[in-house]
C-alpha cells in the first residue's frame, strides 16, 4: 500500500458525519441520524448500538483487564517450575513478543479498515481458507477456552469464599449464568464501565496478596509447626515438559491479541491505539513480575494454585471476595469478543447488524448463550485451573495471537516490496523469528500441558465436586 493509499485508508476509517437519514438509509431500515460509517459495522446510527464509542481510557482499562485476571493467578507456579530468575526472564521475553504483536494489531487495523479480528487477517493472508482456519482456532482458543478458564476462576472464588459450601460443579454453573448475563452487554463502550470495577478489584486483590504473604510466619500450605524449608530455587532444573508448560502459562496470561483487535475496531480514535496498548502492556508486565516474584520468594515449594491460596484461609477468602468482579469481567470480555465475532459474521452487510431489530436481538442472545454453554462445558471437563491455563496458552496463545501478526507484517511491509532496505530486512528477520517462536511454543507447550494433564490423573475428574480453591503446586 502506498503512502497515499495508506493516508486515504486512515481518512476513510476516521470519517465521522452526522446527517439525517437519506432515502437509501430508510430503504435499509435506518430512520435516525447517521453518525458514522464503519467498514465493518456499516452505518452506525441512532437506531442501534454505537460500535465506535470506546474512549482511550476505556480502551486502556479493557486491555489491562484482558491481560490481568486469570493467568496471573498461576504465575507463581511458573516461578516454582523454572526458578526465580528464569521466571522473570520468561515473562519479559514473552511480553516483548506480545507487545510487538499487539502493536501490529493497530497497524493492521489502520491499513485495512475492513479488518475486525484475527480471522480477517487469515482472509488477507490466505483468502477464504485462511479465514476459516483461523476462525476455528479463534473460537476454540483465546475466546471460548479462556472464557472456560474464567468460569473456572469464578467457581474457585466462590468455593474459597463459602469454604466449599457446595459441590464445585454447582459453582461452575452459577459462574456460567453470571457470564451469560455480563457477556450479553452489547458494546465495548458499555463493557468499559464495568471493566473499571473489574480492574480495580483484581489489582486490589493482587496487592493485598503481595502485602499479606510476606507478613505471614509461613505459607498456609507449609507445616504449621516446627522447621520448614521453602526450597527456593533461583535457577531450577525442570523437566522439558514442566518448563514448556510454565512458558505456556505465561503465554496464556498475556496473549489477548484477538481481544485487542475488537478494542481497536470499536475505539473512537484508533490512532490512539498504540499509546493505550503500551500503557496497558507496561502495567501488565509490572504486575506479572511483582506477583510472581513476591509470592514465590516467600512461599517457595508451598505455592498454592491459584495463588491466593498461599495467603491462608482468611485472607484467601478476602482476596477472592475482592477479586470476584475482576474475574467475572475477564469472563465477560473474552466471551463477549467470541460472541461478537459470530454475531458480526452472521449479520455483516445487513441492516440488522447496527439496528435494534428483532433479528438483531435474537442473533445476539443466541451467540452469547452458545459461547457461554461451550465455555461451561470446557470448564467442567478440565477442572484444574493451572492445567487449563497451560493447555490454552499452548494450543492457541501463540498460534492465534503471535504467528498471524508476524505473517501480516511480512505481507504489508516486505513481500512484494521492490525497495527493500536494511531496516526492512531486519524487520523481516524479527517477524520471521516471532512466527517461528510461536510455532515452537505451540508444539512444545502442548506437549508439556498434555504431560501435566496425564500426571494430574484423577484430580481432574469431569464435573468434579472437589474443592478447587487452594491446591498446592509442589514439584
Amino acid at each position: 500500500m502506498s503512502a497515499y493509499d495508506h493516508d486515504k485508508a486512515h481518512e476513510k476509517y476516521h470519517n465521522v458525519e452526522v446527517r439525517s437519514a437519506s432515502s437509501d438509509d430508510r430503504e435499509k431500515g435506518f430512520t435516525g441520524n447517521v453518525k458514522l460509517h464503519d467498514e465493518v459495522f456499516g452505518d452506525i446510527n441512532e437506531d442501534g448500538p454505537n460500535y465506535r464509542g470506546l474512549s482511550d481510557l476505556g480502551a486502556i482499562v479493557i486491555m489491562t483487564k484482558a491481560m490481568i485476571g486469570l493467568g496471573i493467578l498461576s504465575i507463581p507456579f511458573v516461578f516454582m517450575a523454572v526458578g526465580l530468575v528464569p521466571g522473570i526472564m520468561v515473562i519479559i521475553m514473552i511480553q516483548i513478543m506480545m507487545t510487538w504483536a499487539n502493536w501490529q494489531v493497530g497497524q493492521t487495523k489502520l491499513r485495512h479498515p475492513d479488518v475486525w479480528g484475527v480471522t480477517d487477517v487469515g482472509r488477507k493472508l490466505y483468502g477464504r481458507v485462511g479465514e476459516e482456519f483461523l476462525s476455528i482456532a479463534f473460537l476454540l482458543s483465546d475466546m471460548i477456552f479462556i472464557a472456560g478458564s474464567a468460569i473456572l476462576a469464578v467457581s474457585t472464588a466462590l468455593n474459597a469464599i463459602s469454604l466449599h459450601a457446595t459441590c464445585t460443579a454447582v459453582f461452575v454453573a452459577v459462574a456460567a449464568v453470571l457470564g451469560f448475563a455480563l457477556t450479553s452487554i452489547k458494546t465495548l463502550q458499555e463493557v468499559s464501565w464495568l471493566s473499571w470495577v473489574g480492574a480495580i478489584s483484581i489489582l486490589a486483590a493482587l496487592l493485598m496478596m503481595v502485602v499479606v504473604v510476606p507478613l505471614q510466619d509461613r505459607p498456609a500450605a507449609a507445616p504449621q509447626t516446627g522447621p520448614w524449608d521453602k526450597d527456593l530455587k533461583i535457577f531450577n532444573n525442570p523437566s522439558v515438559a514442566d518448563a514448556l508448560s510454565g512458558v505456556s502459562t505465561v503465554v496464556f496470561s498475556t496473549a489477548a491479541i484477538p481481544a485487542f483487535f475488537s478494542i481497536a475496531a470499536e475505539m473512537k480514535n484508533p490512532h490512539a491505539y498504540t499509546r493505550c496498548m503500551l500503557i496497558s502492556e507496561g502495567l501488565a508486565t509490572a504486575f506479572l513480575v511483582l506477583v510472581g516474584t513476591v509470592i514465590y520468594y516467600y512461599c517457595g515449594q508451598y505455592v498454592a494454585v491459584p495463588a491466593p491460596g498461599s495467603a491462608g484461609v482468611l485472607f484467601k477468602r478476602i482476596c477472592y471476595g475482592i477479586a470476584i468482579p475482576g474475574l467475572a469481567m475477564s469472563l465477560c470480555i473474552y466471551a463477549h469478543v467470541a460472541a461478537k465475532y459470530i454475531f458480526v459474521r452472521t449479520l455483516r452487510g445487513t441492516k440488522h447488524l447496527a439496528t435494534n431489530t428483532k433479528r438483531h436481538w435474537i442473533t445476539w442472545f443466541s451467540c452469547t448463550g452458545g459461547v457461554t454453554i461451550i465455555a461451561y462445558i470446557i470448564a467442567s471437563a478440565i477442572p484444574i485451573f493451572s492445567t487449563l491455563c497451560s493447555l490454552v496458552g499452548a494450543l492457541f496463545g501463540c498460534f492465534v495471537s503471535v504467528c498471524p501478526m508476524g505473517l501480516m507484517w511480512l505481507k504489508d511491509n516486505y513481500w512484494g516490496n521492490p525497495n527493500k532496505t536494511m531496516k526492512s530486512h531486519l524487520g523481516a528477520a524479527w517477524a520471521g523469528f516471532v512466527f517461528l517462536a510461536g510455532i515452537f511454543m505451540t508444539i512444545g507447550g502442548t506437549y508439556g500441558s498434555v504431560v501435566a494433564m496425564i500426571n494430574a490423573g484423577s484430580a481432574g475428574q469431569l464435573w468434579s465436586c472437589a474443592d478447587n480453591s487452594g491446591s498446592v503446586a509442589t514439584s
